[in-house]
């Protein structure tokens, strides 16, 4: 039995509170200031309430885009970042299930040698990689391409790791019983394998797709026209200047509009989630 002390019940809410108060304030602040006019946010005194200028703030950052720092409108880099994400995340899915797959059921010369060079990749530094990456897109003429910013990214050996993980943890029966009713590797693969993985694809997928998001230097590097920028060095382009003040109003506005598809999909996913392990207990 769950025994019910109250004073401790209080004293841990009040720290989950504080907690969340922590955190969410930041963000109340940036939606407080994407609703005011440049003057008052920058004047050091901006009040606490929403302001009078939330549908110009908003209007302007994604239809119009900053006059001074960033000539390009926030719907469209918010367009370039979800495609970027999206991409990410289904094409680390699909080669990290596909190689884990490969590891766990498929009996090969050099296979643990093979899942061991993928799991070494982990401990190389991004910086490391970084420029001969740069170099490989470059000479296939990718940058300010789809291609550039997502195929570069979309190799994890995390994915591959998990996938191994979960795959390795399948009673060997279901595979033998797929081999009774004359499945092949790809039919068991289909049937029995991905549907068992719906709520590991889901929680892989919240996770790459967050990075992805969220890739800051990458789109740098390899981004030069403003058409192909993402939000997040759109965000970082209206906060460099060098003899005008910030549009910080439009840059908070920004901020909130960045965060909303990263919360979106975990909502969505955390329904997937629950209902996989619902029909997984089934």
């Amino acid at each position: 039995m769950v025994e019910h002390r109250p004073l401790r019940d209080f004293v841990a809410y009040a720290i989950l509170t504080f907690g969340i108060f922590i955190v969410a304030f930041p963000v109340y602040l940036a939606l407080i200031a994407s609703t005011h006019d440049a003057a008052t946010v920058v004047n050091g005194n901006m009040p606490l309430s929403p302001g009078t200028h939330t549908l110009e703030n908003y209007y302007r950052a994604v239809f119009v885009g900053g006059s001074r720092t960033s000539r390009e409108p926030v719907g469209h880099m918010l367009i370039n970042s979800f495609v970027s994400a999206i991409g990410i995340a289904v094409g680390k899915i699909f080669i990290s299930i596909l190689s884990a797959f490969a590891v766990v059921y498929f009996r090969f010369p050099f296979r643990k040698t093979a899942f061991w060079i993928i799991f070494i990749t982990l401990m190389l530094p991004v910086e490391v990689r970084i420029y001969p990456t740069y170099k490989v897109v470059a000479d296939l003429r990718m940058l300010d391409t789809y291609a550039g910013l997502i195929l570069p990214l979309i190799a994890s050996a995390t994915g591959t790791l998990l996938f191994r993980q979960f795959f390795m943890t399948i009673p060997e029966e279901l595979l033998e019983a797929s081999k009774i009713d004359g499945a092949g590797p790809f039919r068991f693969f289909k049937d029995t394998l991905l549907p068992l993985s719906v709520t590991t694809i889901a929680a892989l997928f919240v996770i790459q797709f967050i990075y992805g998001w969220n890739q800051y230097l990458w789109p740098l590097l390899i981004t030069t026209q403003d058409s192909m920028q993402t939000i997040v060095t759109g965000i970082k382009k209206m906060l460099t200047t060098t003899d005008e003040l910030a549009e910080w109003q439009l840059a908070m506005a920004t901020a909130i509009l960045a965060m909303l598809p990263p919360v979106a999909v975990v909502v969505f996913m955390q329904r997937l989630f629950v209902r996989g392990l619902v029909e997984t207990e089934k």
